[in-house]
């Protein structure tokens, strides 16, 4: 199988054609989600309509939570949120497929970060119908969900496109794919996962106290409404599972250790209490950030998988780092990825990039399904 057809969990398939009045010279997406992701996916595509670009992808279904639309002929994606503002269909997962028609090249955009969602990609794969998603819920959580994807691509011929699971997009799960079917063996990735956290770290100083930066990159969109989804690194665990089993490291969720960043007392507050707690996060933040400056070192939040012995160790959390150390730098949000490979031993592989934001994200979203269209 060759590296791109190992990206997408692409075996060959034969389908019936599509229905009357489709064409059989494009991909039929239904999109998912029209929120701050989906709402840059519909922009993107209105953009490429605009300059006669993405050609093989043809809008025809579009939902969010609560309504949706679609017409087989097409739907206008620079018009989509106002119609779907005032459509009567009620959303409803279950005439996804039906929407997309039957045969031909079929793919489901999922911009949500929805549990529900994620738990239909192994039924539309197996029914031979392409998803796109950057929801972790399906390749980063449960083992038996990642293996749940793979036997239904296998199952329906069809393939599923994860790129923007991590990192936004930026190729990090194509280059551990692609250095695998050159018959590379990797030995270590390590990197900042979290654009939330990366912002955070690049911007905390020791002397200001480190709530008031959570609240700054809360109220830019840069975390989740409620911090502690991004400080308790769960959700930087799920993107290591998803960057290990890529690099053909089969782990289970327990086998990565997580160092969260939330004390106890912060962690069992309901969620409208959470911003006025926020300080307890300032003393043992302002004791690290201490012992690391005393060193010459800086503060990063890093995922890390690595061989030890015949087995491997996985791990997220604070690091204090060398300042010329490989991880050490970016600005921003920006994700930075190092890659330790037979090819890449004394010296890693480096990726960065923007790590977070709806724009980089859709366009992750887009290159999948233009990668799936094209075949």
């Amino acid at each position: 199988m060759s590296a791109l057809a190992e990206d997408l969990c692409t075996p060959s398939r034969t389908v019936a054609g599509p229905r009357a009045g489709q064409r059989d010279d494009v991909a039929r997406v239904a999109l998912l989600g029209t929120g701050t992701v989906g709402g840059a996916v519909l922009a993107r595509l209105a953009e490429w309509r605009a300059r006669g670009f993405g050609a093989g992808l043809e809008l025809v279904h579009v939902a969010n939570s609560r309504r949706a639309l679609g017409d087989a002929g097409g739907v206008d994606p620079s018009r989509a949120s106002a119609a779907l503002a005032v459509s009567d269909r009620s959303s409803d997962l279950d005439a996804v497929a039906s929407a997309l028609g039957a045969g031909g090249r079929r793919i489901v955009i999922d911009a949500t970060a929805s549990a529900e969602v994620a738990a239909r990609h192994a039924g539309w794969l197996s029914a031979g119908i392409d998803v796109v998603t950057a929801c972790k819920l399906a390749r980063g959580t449960a083992l038996s969900d990642w293996r749940a994807v793979e036997d239904a691509c296998a199952l329906g011929g069809s393939r599923y496109g994860d790129a923007a699971t991590v990192g936004a997009g930026l190729p990090l799960l194509r280059s551990l794919r692609e250095l695998r079917a050159g018959g590379d063996r990797i030995h270590a990735v390590a990197g900042v996962l979290s654009g939330s956290l990366a912002w955070l770290f690049n911007h905390y100083d020791g002397l200001r106290p480190f709530s008031g930066f959570v609240r700054q990159a809360r109220d830019a969109g840069y975390t989740e409404p409620d911090p502690r989804e991004d400080l308790s690194g769960e959700d930087v665990r799920r993107k290591l599972l998803i960057l290990a089993r890529a690099a053909g490291v089969p782990l289970e969720q327990d086998a990565v250790e997580v160092e969260s960043l939330v004390p106890a007392g912060l962690a069992a507050l309901p969620r409208e209490a959470v911003d006025a707690a926020l300080p307890q996060l300032d003393p043992l933040l302002r004791e690290r950030y201490a012992q690391a400056y005393r060193n010459g070192d800086t503060l990063r939040f890093i995922a890390r998988l690595e061989r030890e012995g015949a087995g491997w160790s996985a791990r997220v959390g604070l690091a204090a780092l060398a300042v010329d150390h490989p991880l050490a730098g970016g600005a921003g949000t920006d994700n930075r990825v190092a890659i330790w490979s037979d090819r890449y031993d004394a010296q890693p592989l480096l990726i960065q990039g923007p790590g977070a934001g709806a724009t980089v994200t859709a366009a992750g979203l887009l290159d999948d399904a233009l990668r799936i269209a094209r075949g």
